[in-house]
This record gives structure tokens, sequence and C-alpha cells, in this order.
């Protein structure tokens, strides 16, 4: 019997964890088990880029560097592999080519082996840079398909990308079925046509997100795919993947046997079976199977996020509007495929379109410059609507997007000075500026546990101090509630003035001095950066703010023509919808 042994790769450090739990698993949580994990004889194991970059520094307090450095100590033998999104790197914007070379050599040098490199709208100008620059550093080049569906999209067009990929120089190649949309019949026919087509080894990834991805699975190996990734039973399915025990087990004594240990497999699941528990908190309410993810589209790590982030801003009742807004507003971006960054782009325009109650009331910024061509060619036409809203004469960048980028590095060590000089603190910096301030000053420290909140007294939300003379027996307080100050009269029996009698505090908004109009907050998020002092002169629709809401950039504009008469916020503040900002007379 010829065999073909199918290679697998774990996701467990990587996508399966940032499917399900929000991309929390913090590295001493991988750490026992990596021994046991080199031991299985995985083709690759998965275990940084995506969203594990920005999680750890922005939530986590951890080196991203360190988790790579840590990881590889304790596994040599199995080679790792990192998502790379091109020419974002593992952020949300495209940087100048000497910060792609820098980060992809020190990538290497921590001890990535394989990158899968992909652009979310598959315009592959965007992965040059860091294509050629794995390839000057002698490891493996995973060119991706951005696997998607449209009526622009088609098996024809796949095949062309295989093509290019292959003549670009890929080592492999990638069908990134990022939201789990292939079905069995698409998948048989594109992997059959790509190894008829192409002389290198596919590689298949796709969520089970709808439920398909056995049978999608079954049909990749039976056409010939080389490799497939998985997930460890306790981490797989949902908006996971598939389970890595479930695979081994089928195929074993066929020609496909991966030749992996099922004992050891087991022990693993069984280790991260409790790993699991300290991540409740974050794990999403999506666990099942939802065949309407076939016209959202949303891939599996942005459901579980998105999830978290209307939990923040109390708006978790609007998922099923957002998750209907999410194809309108792609169809109106041009149809493209939903990964990161697209998937932020369009899943928190979306969010915006419904928390606002106005369809673009509020566009991001990250949706203009990608409208207007600065993140690459999109497949389809845009929407006249929506370009009308972002470009006056419909003129949208044509060249690759990098070209019109100054190289970065001199004003990222310049921005720094001799505060922080390690390349790996000025790549994090380069990639991720605010947050990364924030995370060298609290690298290496303990972090303080969370403040008890008090469920039953959403009032109660600081200590009351007194502020103006009252009437006996009562007392005037000044109190901050969700953001907000009050002044608070408080009795202590009788009555208050001239009004009925009461004993319950009776808060009220703090009057404003001025006579002017509050700006008041389009969405819940924080101040990114202030556009305007007290005194200035802004016209109606001038920027005087810029908010960060789901990682995303708004402009706030102003709502008519005046004076700035106060300034009611400063950067870093948390926000929710309706809380004032400015104060225009």
């Amino acid at each position: 019997m010829e065999t073909n042994p199918l290679k697998i790769t774990e996701l467990v450090l990587r996508d399966a964890h940032q499917s399900l739990l929000a991309t929390r698993m913090r590295t001493e949580d991988m750490l026992p088990i990596a021994e046991k994990l080199d031991q299985v004889g995985y083709f690759s194991l998965e275990m940084w880029g995506g969203a594990t970059f920005d999680t750890c520094i922005r939530f986590l307090n951890e080196d991203p560097w360190e988790r790579a450095r840590a990881l590889k100590k304790k596994m040599p033998n199995t080679p790792f592999q990192m998502l790379l999104r091109g020419q974002n790197a593992v952020g949300y914007r495209h940087y100048a080519d000497d910060i792609i070379e820098r980060f992809v050599k020190q990538s290497v040098e921590v001890g990535i082996n394989i990158f899968r490199i992909f652009d979310a709208l598959n315009d592959f100008r965007n992965i040059e840079t860091a294509v050629k620059t794995v390839k000057k550093c002698g490891e493996t080049v995973e060119g991706c398909i951005s696997y998607t569906v449209s009526p622009v999209h088609n098996v024809d067009l796949y095949l062309k990308m295989g093509k290019t990929l292959e003549d670009m120089g890929s080592d492999i190649i990638c069908i990134k079925d990022m939201a789990g949309l292939l079905t069995p019949n698409v998948t048989k026919t594109l992997i059959t046509e790509l190894k008829k087509n192409i002389k290198l080894p596919i590689h298949l990834h796709t969520h089970a997100t709808t439920g398909l991805v056995g049978m999608n699975m079954q049909c990749a190996i039976e056409a010939g795919g080389d490799m497939v990734d998985t997930a460890i039973s306790c981490l797989s399915m949902g908006t996971s993947h598939y389970a890595t025990e479930c695979l081994v087990a089928a195929l074993k004594d066929t020609p496909r046997d991966t030749g992996l240990d099922l004992n050891l497999l087991e022990e693993i699941n069984n280790y991260f079976i409790e790993v699991k528990k300290n991540y409740a908190e974050f794990e999403s309410d999506f666990k099942g199977v939802d065949i309407n993810i076939l016209k959202s589209q949303i891939p599996g790590g942005m459901i579980s996020n998105m999830e978290n982030q209307l939990r923040e801003q109390n708006a978790l009742d609007k998922l099923d509007e957002v998750l209907k807004e999410v194809p309108r507003v792609r169809k109106d971006m041009g149809y493209p495929p939903l990964v990161t960054p697209t998937s932020q782009i369009v899943g928190s325009q979306a969010t915006l379109n419904v928390l606002t109650g106005e369809r673009y009331k509020v566009i991001t910024k990250e949706t203009l410059q990608c409208v207007l061509g600065n993140y690459g060619k999109l497949p389809a036409p845009i929407a006249e609507e929506l370009m009308n809203k972002v470009s006056k004469d419909g003129k949208v960048t044509d060249c690759r997007p990098a070209d019109l980028l100054e190289p970065e590095w001199d004003t990222v060590c310049k921005e720094l000075g001799d505060t922080y000089t390690s390349e790996e603190d000025r790549l994090t910096y380069a990639l991720f500026p605010k947050v990364a301030l924030k995370f060298f000053e609290t690298r290496g420290k303990p972090q303080p546990k969370p403040e008890p909140t008090q469920v039953n007294n959403p009032v109660a939300a600081s200590a009351p101090v007194a502020s103006a003379p009252a009437p006996a027996g009562s007392a005037v307080y000044n109190v901050r509630v969700n953001g907000k100050d009050y002044t608070v009269e408080v009795s202590t029996g009788g009555a208050i003035g001239a009004s009925s009698a009461t004993t319950a505090p009776v808060a009220a908004p703090v009057a404003s001095a001025s006579s002017g109009s509050p700006l008041l907050a389009p969405l819940p998020g924080s101040i990114f950066s202030m556009k305007c002092r007290e005194g200035d002169v802004v016209n109606e629709g001038d920027t005087v703010l810029v908010m960060e809401s789901m990682k995303m950039e708004s402009e706030v504009k102003a709502h008519q023509s005046g004076a700035i008469q106060s300034v009611l916020v400063k950067e870093g503040d948390g926000v929710q919808t309706g809380d004032e900002l400015v104060i225009i007379g």
C-alpha cells in the first residue's frame, strides 16, 4: 500500500484560542505542555501572529517576543509557524517596507520557521516585501489565497492566484478559509485543480463555524491536499477548527495515516481542558453550528472578539443586528474577503452603523482608507452612497499602497530616543505606538486586581465630595457616575428646599456654566487624540477629536460652528455614547 501521510498543523497556541477565547491564553499556560507538544511530530505548530501580538501587549502585559523565545526553548524540534498580514505585519495598517523587513528578520531570530503570508484583499503586491524577506532569511513561505464567496470570486480566479503565488516564490500554497465558507464540492474542485496546475504542496486552513468542516476535510484529503490545520479537541469546533484527534483516528491504517500518537494527544487535551477553565469569561457564546455564517461570512476569531467588544459596550443585544449589517457593508465596500484587517474594518463599521442608528454617520479612519484604495485594490466597485461620503472626486489609490509610504524606522528610533533601544521594543512601538508605551510602563510589574463591582448599586461609582452649602439637615455632593458628573443633594429627612419629602438621593446632571452646545460621543470607546483646545474656532464638520473603538479610529466632527468653550475629556478617557466631549458656542 503506497502511503502519503497527511501532515498536521496544530493551532491550539494561536488560532484555536483566538477563535474561542478572544486570544487571551497566557504564555504561563502554554509552557507546561510545550515539551509534550514537541513530541507529537506535527508538520508545524502555529503559535504567533494574528491577534496574539496585539493581545499580549494590550491585555496580558506580556512581551510577545519573549513568548516566542520561551516556547522555542521548550520546543526545539517542531517548526514554528506564524500568520503574517503582508504589509500589515501583525497590525491594522500598512507599514513601510523597512518595518516589514525588520519585523520578519526579528521573527526569524526568535524562532519562526514558516510564515503564512496573506493579504486581506488578495492584492499580492502587498505581500511582495514579506515574501522576499522570508526567502532571504532562508525560511519557508506559505503564500495564502484568502477564500471568500461573492459575485466576483470563483475557482478560476483562485487558480490564477495560486499560480501568481507560485511565481512569487512561495514554498507552499495555503487556502485560507477563515470563515468556514467552503463546501465539500468546492473544496474538492479547488484542491484538485490547484494540484493539476501547481507543483507546490497545498495546505488547507478552514474553520468549523458552518458545520461543514468534517466533509470539507475529507474532500481535501481525497483531492490530494498535503497539509491541514486542526485544533486539539477541547479547543476545537464552534468558531475554531476540526479536532486533531478526530482526524488522526479517522485516517489510522489508511494511505493518509498521520502517524500521530492518539495517547499523547489525549494527554495534551486533558491538560488544555483544565487550562480552558481559566478563560471562561472570554468564551464565546457561539458553540455550535450556524449556517447563517454563509451569509454574514464572519470569521471565527472575529465572532468571539465582536461579542466581547459589544459586551464591554453594554450592547450585546445588538449582535444580531450587527451580523445582518456586516454583509451589507461588505457589499458596499466592494466585497473584500473578511479576514484581518478587513474583517475588523467591515465589522467595526457595521457595528457603528447599528450603534449610531444611522448608516455611515460615523466612518472609521480605516474604512475611509480602505475605500480609497490605501489597503489595496478592492475586488468590486464601491457603493455610490459610501464613495460620496469619503471622496469628493471618486479618486482612489491605484499603485502598491506601500509605495506611498516613507521609511519609518528612523522616525521610530528618534521618537523612542534612548529610553527603549532594543530592536524588539522599537518594532513593538512601530506597530502599536500608544499601546506599546503603556505596555512598556507596566511590563514586568504585577498587574493590580480589578476592583470588585457593585452590581446591585450602579449609582455608587466614586466617593462623594461635599461641594456646596445646603439647607440644614441636607448636604450637596459632586459624584461621578459612569463617567458623568452629577450634583446630588442628600437629605437626612424632611424636605429638600420646597420639594416634596424624600429620603433617597436625587441625582441631576451638573449644569453647564456656558451657553454653548455640547458635542456628544457618537459611540462608546476611548479618546485617542484631541484635535482642538479651548478657544479654538471650528467650523461645522471640522474634526475636533479622534476616538478609538473596537481597535478602529473614528473622527468626531463639530456639530456646529463656533468657539471651543470647554474641553471635557482628555486623551485616554473612556466614554459612553451620549457623553459630552466638548462645548461649542
